[in-house]
Parts: C-alpha cells; sequence; structure tokens
C-alpha cells in the first residue's frame, strides 16, 4: 500500500512537471525564429574566431586588462563591504542567538530577503542615479545585494553549528560574547570564509555586466563592440572575462583548501 501510495505520488509529481514545462513552452514567442539568418549567425562566429589582441593592453586605460582590473576592485570591493555588514546581520537573524525574543530574528530574516530580492543590475541603475555613474555606484550595488545573500547564508551557518562547544563555555560561566568569540566563531569562520570567496567569484561576473547601465567595469565596452557588431572586440573581451574567472577560480580554491 505505501509502495503504491509512493508511485502514485511520483506519477503526480511528474505530469505536473511536464505540464508546467509544456506550458511555459507554449508560451513563447516563436516568431523571431523566422528571421534567423545562417549567413549573420556565420559572421558573428567567424568574428569571435578572430580576438581583436590589439585591445588587450595599449597603455590608454581603456584597454582590456585596465578595465578587467577594475571590474575585479569593484567586484572585491563590493563582497569585502558584503562580508563585513554581513556578519551582524547574521547575529541578528541567527534565531539561537535569540530564543527568547522570535521577533527580532524574523525581522534580520527579512531584512535579508530584502535586500537579496533585486539583482545587482537593478541596484546599479538605482546607484547610479544617486551616486552618479562609474566604480562606485557599481560597488555599492553588489555591495548591498551579497550583505542579502550573505546575510542569509551566514545565518544559515550559524543556526546549524554544533551548539556544544558553546554549551560547555556557559556551563563554566562565560558569557555570551565570550562564547561567540571563543566557541562559535571559531567554528564558523573558516565555512565564511569559503562563502566569501564563492561570491566574490559571482561578484567578478556580476560585475562583468554593470557597466552596462554606466556602473564601470568591462560590461560598457562589451555592449558597445556588440552593438556595433564588433565581433573581434567581444571575442576578446570574451576571453578576458573567460581567463580571469578561471583564475579566480583557482586561487579561490587553493585558499579554500588551506582553511580546510
Amino acid at each position: 500500500m505505501t509502495r503504491s501510495k509512493g508511485s502514485m505520488k511520483r506519477i503526480l509529481v511528474g505530469a505536473l512537471t511536464a505540464a508546467v514545462i509544456i506550458y511555459c513552452a507554449a508560451g513563447i514567442d516563436y516568431s523571431g525564429a523566422a528571421s534567423f539568418s545562417p549567413k549573420l549567425a556565420l559572421d558573428v562566429f567567424q568574428g569571435l574566431l578572430k580576438p581583436e589582441w590589439g585591445y588587450f593592453y595599449d597603455g590608454s586605460g581603456e584597454d582590456l586588462i585596465s578595465l578587467l582590473l577594475l571590474t575585479i576592485g569593484i567586484a572585491f570591493l563590493g563582497t569585502a563591504i558584503a562580508t563585513v555588514l554581513a556578519i551582524p546581520l547574521a547575529l541578528v537573524s541567527a534565531a539561537n542567538l535569540w530564543k527568547g525574543h522570535t521577533l527580532v530574528p524574523r525581522i534580520g530574516k527579512l531584512v535579508c530577503n530584502v535586500l537579496r530580492a533585486f539583482p545587482e543590475l537593478v541596484y546599479a541603475i538605482i546607484f547610479v542615479k544617486i551616486v552618479g555613474p562609474g566604480p562606485f555606484a557599481g560597488v555599492m550595488a553588489i555591495g548591498v545585494h551579497q550583505i542579502g545573500m550573505l546575510g542569509k547564508l551566514y545565518t544559515e551557518e550559524m543556526e546549524a553549528m554544533d551548539e556544544g562547544p558553546v554549551e560547555a563555555m556557559m556551563a563554566v560561566g562565560a558569557n555570551f560574547w565570550q562564547s561567540l568569540f571563543f566557541a562559535r566563531v571559531p567554528q564558523l569562520m573558516p565555512i565564511y570564509t569559503t562563502l566569501s570567496l564563492n561570491h566574490f567569484e559571482i561578484a567578478v561576473r556580476s560585475a562583468s555586466t554593470l557597466g552596462l547601465v554606466g556602473a564601470g567595469g568591462i560590461g560598457a565596452p562589451l555592449i558597445f563592440a556588440i552593438q556595433a557588431r564588433g565581433w573581434a572586440k567581444v571575442s576578446i573581451i570574451l576571453l578576458g572575462v573567460i581567463v580571469t574567472v578561471f583564475l579566480i577560480d583557482m586561487l579561490a580554491g587553493v585558499i579554500r583548501k588551506k582553511l580546510r
């Protein structure tokens, strides 16, 4: 009887999933496929195979290397701000720290949810209007979004941690702050560092697109090159982003191994 119910439930879930996929597929407008041009697609592909190596570095400050370094700087500073501010937010949001005051962690989690509800691009548009176009708007956009993301992840790790060392310290007379710094922090900092490194990698990818709305980085030259159909320039920019993300991933992997 139990197996029959389990099989029926799997069938219903599968049927519902298939129905949602079919509904979504049927709702897409496929009229754009009629304007597909094989010749144009071939031109794009051929252009991407011939990177504009002269754009790699020319000392102007607007070349690929300079803008990639700016993009990494935006991502790093935004992630650093988010890491610093997400820790106190996690302390407010962790339910196991506020057992007698359930409203406080609910408010903290609500703040995390609100901050991470909007993508960096939306925040970038807002901050470009507030502080003007440039890298600072990109830093603020990444920082605010990742405060919510890291705050949520930090809170989950705080709530899931082993309470044994904390209870042992409290049993011998330690206060809240002593248990926090000598029992919770040593357990959580390697995990928090790993989470911050992962989000730094994500921030580099995000910072690569924020230039589309004037928030600095490599995004603006990329969109201009695409609009002008300068596929050779698009190619070298995409190669630069791919190599940068790959190198950062390798470096972050080394750091994560050292923390284990």
